[in-house]
């Protein structure tokens, strides 16, 4: 017996059926859970397989509360079927692990034949021959079929489908370089056909066919093999298959293939990557190891093969086909036409590059790092006068190294020509090639606008995307984008099979990431708009992960999985693509759930920091963290209103009180009127705060009489103070809109009772208390009030409510310094509803003081400003200040118009108040025409300012 190795023997097979067998006799190993168990150890290949990657794969939709219990049931009876090699099934803390020997596993083994033969092929062919049909003779049939449903497995059967054209490549080579070309024609024929667009199995199709008197059929093979090439990818073929044409003419072909791979010359130009391409020459200039990062299909390939084409002394080494690490000096080997008869290929490789400068491109490294690391330290160290480029999803990790990171195409700008965008471009550049026809019209131009965002300006999906005009009209295609990871595939064939749907090349960075690294994937893509260095943290530790929190956070972003933003506060983001296959593996993982309550704790536990910091002199951080967080707020509150969670609805909608009374987030405003209106809150205890809060909401809107009966019915629902309170501020202002100065003042002292004297409430009684004409009561309210005051906005609407007082005693000069401070300090703390109102009393102020010039161009802003936001209420307010002045420059007509359509709009408040003043409506004469309704009294309002503007 040999040294270390375990009795009783065990075998197991998994290239095709999966086969176990202990001590040479076969186990019958039943039912599609146990052989999963065992296909999934097995395929570690002596690693510890976790107990949570486990379950996952076995139940990746929903995990049964027994799903545990099921898995190590099923691990006891494996281990009953291993019978005395039982102990082969070893129990580790985190999970399970087969302990096999490299032949006891056929994939394994297929390997280190494959290794050994491509060592050994120079100096004895014949038996590097019988090494692969050893190798190629292990596959038994499809692998593992009645498995390929589980992800992990099925990422491993494409694997080993790898593995298998690498084994019958180097059969075929070595066949043919051994006279026995006839032998493996049948192989060499049936290996093309598998693959019709991979140019290796051609080029060794042709070799085989010449190498037995066949060169008329080879050639026409050459030829069908560069039409369809053409036809069905854009691309040529590899210079490769010119001389293999001229040499079977010239009667000299049938030996092996001096280089399996060789890049295609790309037919189509490359667009939009200038920059970039520019940027890598000058950084290899003066770096020795660049190496160029990003998602997959972000076009890192595309990118340096221009480079190494511009270059004109470069050697391409492409990656994406080798599967082993030990493989990796020998694929470089083939890529500079080098063969080894003896010694170490590596050395080999780096005697000959030693002796002459140039670029040497490794394509395609993330799934070999440690292998790519290594041999790439031994170049740098030995290979002074050779720079390297390198492509990878993450970087390679050596000291040396330069990362540069390539983006997606940039997108049209709302202001910009689509057709000048390089995302456009390149879309119209490749749909031209499956549909031919007239330049797009504008209207498509925007079409493919919206699909290229819609794609975030990925190469591979907007070639994909185009691809698809082949089958569907450019509005279907834009139409169908919500299922695009598997939409953009199965058209036109890739050369590379992790391109050839957009699923399948992300699937690709997915699989080689850690469990931990998949489960933090999966629960951040349910945000949106990314999230925040503390966020991102919190969500990895309430995950539980087993690593530290930062690694992997760190992780996914080296393996391009998610973007790090370091523009104010670091943020991590997916693109949309990302998310997108983040969701639904979310759902295959049983997840969904979980993850959408822990969103809405987290927009719970959010909107109350906002709410509690709002009041403090930190309020311009919190606005500033609303702003930003909107997006993910947005989407919180969908799932919340989806999954009719009304507590968490409530509590954030009564929480955002302030963002509806101060800040133009208008959809906010809306949560909180749709939140009114759902009829399972007539018995929830925050429903008087929530009528409270979408009261305020329709004020804002204009419509003062609908906030006046939502805060009256939620006033005699309130259960608590914040809900009591809610009520009574809007109350005070519906009461200031109709006129009701008595109610004002007591629904404001009532208010500030409940929420004490820092709040608005008692500017609000001043405010009232000074339109009624008691200027020293009003002012020692408003000083109350200040000096409780702490927050920025608070402090703004004192400031407000001292110019109202001052510019109604007639002080202008001191009434605007007032309301220049409340701007400020408004516009300081987000509160833009305050800069609108505090910039019309500004403007009365300098109206009246002669500044007419000044006045007209800020009554033309502020207009816009409550239009946008629907606001007649206000807007009407500022109307009719501007009619004040239109009617002192002699502007007669749009004036008394204004006034008129005031005095009949059910919104407009009870009394004429210029800037808010409070004084009783002015008697004003009927206009000769027909009152405008909204739209004109609008237009009518710019025309005058316009006109009155170039007058002054």
């Amino acid at each position: 017996m040999a040294v270390g190795r375990l009795p009783p023997p065990v075998r197991v097979e998994v290239l095709g059926p999966l086969r176990l067998l202990v001590d040479g006799a076969p186990v019958d190993v039943s039912g599609p859970k146990r052989r999963a168990v065992l296909a999934l150890l097995a395929l570690a290949e002596g690693r510890t397989v976790t107990v949570d990657h486990l379950v996952d794969a076995l139940w990746p939709s929903e995990v049964p509360e027994s799903g545990r219990q099921a898995l190590h049931n099923h691990v006891s009876r494996l281990r009953g079927h291993l019978g005395p090699a039982a102990a082969r099934l070893e129990t580790r803390h985190d999970g399970y692990r087969l302990a096999l020997e490299r032949d006891e596993l056929d994939v394994a083994q297929a390997r280190a034949l494959l290794a050994t033969a491509r060592t050994t092929a120079q100096r004895d062919p014949a038996g590097a021959l019988s090494l692969l049909q050893e190798a190629h003779g292990l596959w038994r049939g499809p692998v593992l079929a009645d498995l390929s449903d589980i992800v992990p497995i099925a990422t491993a059967v494409e694997e080993y489908a790898q593995l298998r054209r690498e084994v019958t490549d180097a059969l075929i080579a070595d066949a043919i370089a051994a006279g026995q070309a006839d032998e493996i024609l049948g192989l060499a024929a049936a290996s093309s056909a598998a693959d019709p667009l991979r140019e290796p199995a051609v080029l060794l199709l042709m070799r085989a066919l010449a190498a037995t008197g066949q060169a008329p059929e080879a050639l026409r093979i050459g030829r069908e093999y560069r039409r369809r090439l053409v036809e069905e990818t854009g691309l040529d073929p590899s210079p490769a298959l010119d001389e293999l044409e001229r040499e079977i003419v010239g009667g000299v072909a049938g030996s092996a293939p001096s280089r399996l791979e060789v890049p295609a010359r790309p037919t189509t130009r490359l667009i939009g990557r200038e920059s970039q391409v520019a940027a890598l020459h000058r950084l290899l200039a003066a770096e020795r190891l660049v190496t160029l990062v990003g998602p997959g299909g972000v076009g890192k390939t595309r990118v340096a093969l221009e480079v190494a084409l511009q270059s004109g002394t470069a050697r391409v080494l492409l990656l994406a086909p080798v599967t082993d690490p030990a493989a990796i000096p020998h694929a470089l080997a083939a890529a500079m036409n080098l063969k080894v008869d003896q010694g170490d290929v590596l050395s080999a490789c780096v005697a000959l590059l030693g002796d002459h400068p140039g670029l040497l491109l490794i394509d395609n490294c993330e799934h070999l790092l440690d292998g790519v690391r290594d041999t790439v330290d031994v170049i740098l160290s030995s290979c002074p006068r050779i720079s390297l480029l390198a492509t990878s999803r993450e970087p390679l990790g050596l000291a040396a190294e330069y990362v540069s990171r390539l983006a997606p195409l940039p997108l049209p700008r709302p202001d910009q020509d689509p057709s000048r965008a390089p995302s456009v471009a390149l879309f119209v550049d490749r749909a031209r090639r499956v549909r031919p026809g007239p330049p797009p019209t504008p209207a498509e131009l925007c079409t493919v606008a919206d699909i290229v965002h819609r794609l975030d300006g990925m190469p591979l999906a907007i070639e994909l995307a185009a691809g698809r005009l082949s089958t569907l009209s450019l509005a279907d295609l834009r139409d169908r984008l919500d299922r695009s990871l598997d939409l953009l595939g199965g058209g036109r064939p890739s050369a590379d099979f992790r391109h050839r749907t957009l699923r399948a090349t992300i699937e690709w960075s997915y699989q080689l990431l850690t469990e931990d690294e998949r489960r933090l994937f999966r629960h951040l893509s349910v945000f949106p708009d990314g999230v925040d260095l503390d966020t991102a943290e919190r969500l990895a530790a309430d995950l539980g992960l087993e690593s530290d929190p930062g690694s992997a956070l760190a992780r996914l972003v080296d393996a391009s999985m998610i973007d790090a933003s370091f523009q104010g506060t670091t943020r991590y983001r997916m693109l949309e693509t990302l998310r997108a296959f983040g969701l639904d593996r979310l759902a295959a993982a049983g997840e969904e759930k979980a993850a959408i309550e822990r969103m809405a704790r987290w927009a719970v536990e959010l909107t109350s920091w906002i709410d509690a910091t709002m009041t403090t002199e930190r309020e311009p951080e919190a606005d500033a963290v609303l702003r930003r967080e909107l997006p993910n707020l947005r989407a919180a509150w969908r799932l919340v209103r989806s999954q009719g969670s009304l507590d968490d609805a409530a509590a954030m909608v009564v929480a955002l009180f302030d963002t509806v009374a101060y800040r133009d987030l208008v959809e906010v405003r809306d949560w909180a009127e749709e939140l009114a209106g759902d009829q399972a809150l007539a018995t929830h205890p925050r429903a008087g705060a929530v009528l409270g809060t979408a009261a305020e909401a329709a004020y804002h809107r204009g419509d003062y009489r609908q906030a006046d009966r939502l805060a009256s019915a939620g006033l005699e629902k309130a259960t608590d103070n914040v809900g009591s309170w809610h009520c009574l501020m809007v109350l005070s202002v519906a009461d200031l809109a109709r006129g009701a100065y008595d109610d004002v003042v007591e629904h404001s002292l009532a208010a500030a009772v409940l929420a004490g004297p820092h709040r608005e409430n008692l500017g609000i009684a001043a405010l009232t208390t000074a339109y009624a004409g008691d200027l020293v009561a009003a002012r020692r309210l408003n000083e109350r009030g200040l000096a409780a005051a702490v927050s920025p906005t608070m402090l703004s609407w004192g400031a407000y409510v001292a110019g109202e007082i001052e510019s109604l005693a007639g002080h202008s000069e001191v009434a605007e310094r007032h309301y220049v401070r409340a701007i400020d300090l408004a516009r300081t703390s987000g509160a833009t509803f305050l800069v609108g109102v505090a910039t019309v009393g500004l403007l009365s102020v300098r109206a009246s003081t002669g500044r007419v010039h000044e006045a007209l161009g800020g009554y033309r802003d502020v207009i816009e400003y409550f239009a946008r936001n629907g606001n007649w209420t206000h807007l009407w307010v500022t109307l009719r200040n501007l009619a004040d002045l239109l009617r002192r420059l002699g502007d007669d007509e749009p004036a008394a118009l204004i006034d008129a359509a005031a005095g009949q709009a059910p919104d407009a408040p009870a009394v004429e108040r210029s800037h808010d003043t409070g004084r009783p409506a002015r008697t004003v004469a009927a206009p000769a025409t027909p009152v405008p309704g909204r739209v004109a009294v609008l237009e009518m309002a710019r025309q005058a300012i316009e006109r009155n503007l170039t007058r002054s």
